[in-house]
């Protein structure tokens, strides 16, 4: 995509191919400009989050968010509360530093954490809040992070999906203590795999440098602030190669078209289902975005009746050459959500609204007769549904 192609072959005829090269400090400078100081080449980012944020890049997301745990200071016997309809890389990130989590609901118009639930959830043993932007849609930071002021957690945002999207006018990754972006395949930007740590202070900065840094303090020696570099910390290998770092920023100079294609689809999407009038029956429902929040076109996803009826379309769907899938299965009803977390409060929505949710087909470069090829077959299930 774009020039990725020409600048891997440079990073092959260089003798730089680790991580930290040229192409790795232009990507973190990218995110820096966006999540720091709001703005992108072609983009709209309006803004100002932080100016001693700083981004480093990392091998994957739940890398990322393995930094974050560590630096956030989480122990054994800790509780990390987070919503249950999430990827196991959020969870995975605390339950590896001995954390408890505590899962809570979402909210059933946006999937992401019901944010009225979290003062009830916390404990003498909390220590940090994990939002989820689920679908790239922004979750309320406001009242998250009045709330953990209020009881001196900290925050950490599982921004994976959302690189681009902005909580009023302000860019997600950049509105806690840490935020943790994703370059994986299946993300708007990819580097095959791949993550950001966004670090809104600069002591943390530094600590992050050397726990991606195998624990050592070489980012320092290699700036020239100490003649040696040595075992300072734990640590491990969280640095991408140029290679992929140099396959990312071919798609960061197109950035702003990437989210306007993504943008462009998803509205095809919603305009057409919803033109069939089954969003207004109640046969299906359709993404909901709040007022102040602005999304990138991460993905679009449908709502049907219940888990029967999403299983049947998803087959008619399959059958007519559509790849629609579902997503999430609840962390709380899988085994290692069992053993190392509980769910606070009841299940009223996560489990039913994950089980009603189906993904439409939803990338770069989608065309607008397939999209209408896809809402028309939508439209055939029901018409067939209700004959």
């Amino acid at each position: 995509m774009g020039k990725s192609s020409e600048y891997m072959a440079e990073v092959l005829a260089s003798r730089r191919h680790s991580g930290d090269g040229k192409y790795a400090r232009m990507c973190a400078e990218w995110i820096e400009g966006v999540v720091c100081r709001g703005s992108v080449q072609a983009g709209t980012m309006q803004g100002h989050v932080a100016s001693e944020a700083s981004a480093l890049m990392t091998t994957s997301g739940s890398h990322a968010l393995d930094m974050a745990a560590w630096l956030c200071g989480i122990e054994p016997g800790d509780e990390v509360i987070m919503p249950s309809y999430t990827f196991s890389s959020t969870a995975n990130a605390f339950v590896g530093r001995g954390a408890t989590i505590v899962f809570v609901d979402v909210r059933p118009d946006t999937m992401n954490m019901d944010e009225g639930l979290i003062e009830a959830a916390i404990t003498p043993k909390t220590k940090a809040i994990v939002p989820v932007h689920y679908a790239g849609v922004p979750c309320d930071m406001d009242e998250i992070n009045r709330i953990a002021r209020a009881h001196g957690l900290k925050v950490v945002e599982d921004a994976a999906q959302a690189v681009l999207s902005t909580y009023k006018g302000m860019p997600c990754g950049g509105l806690s203590d840490f935020g943790c972006f994703s370059f994986h395949e299946t993300k708007n930007f990819s580097m095959g795999e791949g993550g950001a740590l966004v670090v809104r202070r600069k002591e943390d900065r530094e600590r992050a440098e050397i726990i991606r840094e195998k624990g050592t303090n070489r980012s320092k020696f290699f700036r020239g602030e100490v003649d040696k570099y040595t075992w300072v910390e734990w640590g491990s290998s969280y640095l991408p190669s140029e290679f992929l770092c140099a396959h990312l920023w071919g798609q960061f100079e197109m950035a702003g078209e990437i989210v306007r294609d993504r943008l462009a689809s998803w509205h095809l999407y919603y305009d057409g289902l919803r033109g069939l009038g089954l969003d207004g029956e109640g046969v299906i429902d359709l993404p909901y975005i709040p007022e102040n929040c602005k999304h990138n076109g991460h993905l679009f996803y449908v709502k049907a009746k219940d888990a029967c009826e999403r299983d049947a379309l998803l087959a008619w769907l399959k059958q007519e050459g559509i790849g629609a899938v579902f997503h999430y299965v609840p962390l709380h009803s899988a085994p290692a959500g069992q053993k190392y977390g509980r769910f606070c409060g009841e299940d009223r929505y996560t489990t039913k609204e994950s089980e009603r949710l189906l993904r439409l087909p939803m990338f770069y470069g989608l065309k607008e007769d397939e999209i209408a090829y896809i809402v028309g077959k939508v439209k055939e299930f029901y018409a067939g549904d209700k004959e």
